[in-house]
């Protein structure tokens, strides 16, 4: 309930309003001096301060509410004011207003008048506070970012900000930190950044892919190795847990690390300790690990691949990081970084990057890009560079990719999906894009809609005999389907 100063010499003025806007739902206090007023502004959360001009019997002149109104600026400069008096000095009004009081009214007032008034900056002075919260949090946060080291990364949507701001504010502490994404979004580079902006950034940052390492030496590579524990070893090699010793670990894929691994993992994240395989003496260190999977570990611990206690030790603060096509405000700073200041992008082929779901995310992302900078016939890259075009109907073909070409997981990973960026309904089939395929299965594709021949045309310059190969049309066919629509050329 906001509370609101009354400061006014006469209480039957300070009772009449007190019942007015107490029945309006205020909490009310009261005072009949100046210096009073100023105390309870000092002391008390005050929404709003009513307040007379005069506080002396006689007095007309206003000054004494002037000064008062500059007193309380002085402490709160931000606290909405209306001024109430008896004796109307439009010179004094017009001056205080300029001043930044919020408000003037002659007694006798108008109730309906003066409490729409009263509700009217009590809202914008509670919007102003919060704005006032909003741009202090921001600049703060704005500070932090232009003081960090953020290894390069390159993002342009508030998911993927929210997790470079987690990853920032976790980065001073040495808790064990668990990233969860999907193959290739981009796990490595938070990693980068936890250890970048930590106190350990000038120790050793030491790097396991666990996934892809063979399960037989997997303990080797982690813990070490003495001469003649195994085939091969010739002589003792230190492992990745002394290499990052007084620094960070990241083991990425961590739930590829077998039970056996987990429970020396366990250890040392308990004790520090560990043996090196072939010796029984005990190692000490002292490492911050950071790990990450694309792995969903509750369902391996509900059917004992992954061991529950490593699980907490692990996820003592965990970064989830959203796959590519839910964070497509990235997708256009991405490809601009990837292709470099050479070339640039057509506006249709904006929209077919960004429509696009990108199952294999950022790294698929980056082969695309790869792809468009070497089949470039010039800086302006289009659809087909990056091998989409406009398609409606587009079916899988022999169950691949249709970016990368690699084995698709699910028809619903392939299948166009329509974009969320604000395009309108008639942009529909811009919006639905897949690889360039053989002619052979061109036909699998539907019928081609106005705005796809308006696209094919603007992407070949409107070359007829182009654009009706893209479309799978002969150039009679075209022609009428151009004329059908009533498209010129």
């Amino acid at each position: 309930m906001d509370t609101i100063l009354i400061v006014d010499d006469n209480q039957a003025v300070c009772s009449a309003l007190s019942l007015m806007l107490e029945l309006n739902g205020f909490k009310t206090l009261t005072c009949f001096s100046p210096e009073e007023a100023l105390g309870l502004v000092a002391e008390q959360e005050i929404a709003l301060v009513i307040q007379d001009m005069n506080f002396t019997q006689d007095t007309t002149s206003g000054e004494e509410g002037k000064r008062l109104f500059y007193d309380i600026r002085a402490s709160q400069p931000q606290l909405p004011i209306i001024l109430l008096t008896a004796w109307t000095q439009l010179e004094l009004a017009v001056e205080l207003v300029k001043e930044g009081a919020a408000d003037y009214m002659g007694k006798p007032w108008d109730d309906d008048k003066l409490l729409n008034s009263v509700n009217n900056l009590i809202s914008l002075h509670a919007l102003s506070r919060q704005n006032s919260q909003l741009a202090r949090s921001e600049h703060q946060r704005m500070s932090a970012i232009k003081d960090a080291d953020l290894c390069g990364i390159v993002f342009g949507s508030g998911a993927m900000q929210r997790c470079i701001d987690l990853a920032l504010q976790i980065a001073k502490s040495d808790v064990s930190v668990l990233i969860t994404d999907p193959n290739g979004a981009g796990k490595d580079k938070l990693a980068d950044i936890l250890h970048a902006n930590s106190p350990l950034k000038h120790k050793p940052f030491i790097k396991v892919n666990i996934g892809a390492l063979p399960m037989e030496l997997l303990e080797a590579e982690l813990f070490g190795a003495e001469a003649g524990a195994f085939t091969g070893a010739n002589k003792a090699r230190i492992g990745r847990f002394e290499a990052a010793d007084g620094g960070t670990l990241f083991l990425d894929e961590i739930g590829n690390l077998p039970l056996s691994g987990q429970v020396k993992l366990l250890r040392v994240l308990q004790t520090g300790e560990f043996e090196r395989l072939g010796s029984h003496q005990t190692r000490k260190v002292k490492v911050r690990v950071i790990s990450a999977t694309n792995a969903d570990l509750a369902e391996d611990i509900a059917s004992g691949r992954f061991r529950e206690d490593l699980f907490y030790r692990l996820n003592v603060i965990e970064l989830a990081l959203p796959p590519l096509n839910q964070r497509q405000d990235d997708i256009l700073p991405l490809v601009n970084h990837f292709i470099g200041q050479d070339f640039s992008l057509s506006k249709p082929t904006q929209q077919a990057l960004v429509s696009y779901p990108w199952p294999g995310n950022v790294r698929e992302l980056e082969n695309a890009c790869k792809r468009a900078v070497i089949l470039a016939a010039s800086p302006m890259l289009t659809m087909a560079d990056f091998g989409l075009k406009p398609v409606s109907g587009l079916k899988p073909v022999s169950g691949l990719n249709p970016v990368s070409g690699a084995p698709a997981v699910a028809a619903n990973k392939i299948a166009p999906q329509v974009s969320h960026s604000p395009v309108n309904q008639d942009q529909k089939a811009t919006d639905e894009v897949a690889l360039d395929v053989p002619e052979a299965v061109e036909t699998s594709r539907g019928e081609p809609t106005g705005a796809d021949i308006e696209l094919a045309l603007a992407e070949h310059n409107g070359v007829i005999a182009r654009v009706a190969k893209s479309l799978g049309l002969s150039r009679q066919a075209l022609y009428r389907r151009m004329e059908k629509f009533g498209i010129e050329k």
